[in-house]
């Protein structure tokens, strides 16, 4: 360990029903981009996945605090 704190973020997204919620068209075709040690790592890949899907109005990416559902607390 590096003494450094793992603050981990997922990066996910997929194809929504309607923009204005946070509903997924089809749970099994989401794109699990992956698990990153901070949020600068999981910035950048969300940007490119966003950007790559910029075309497609339906498709949002998100980037979940896994940190902050691990340890509400802190």
């Amino acid at each position: 360990m590096t003494g450094q704190k793992q603050l981990l973020h997922l990066v996910f997204g997929g194809e929504l029903t309607s923009l204005d919620g946070v509903e997924f068209s089809n749970l099994s075709a989401l794109d699990i981009v992956g698990i990153f040690p901070d949020y600068a790592s999981a910035y950048a890949a969300w940007k490119e996945k966003a950007q790559a899907t910029v075309d497609q109005a339906q498709v949002r990416y998100f980037i979940v605090h896994l940190h902050r559902l691990l340890e509400p607390t802190t």
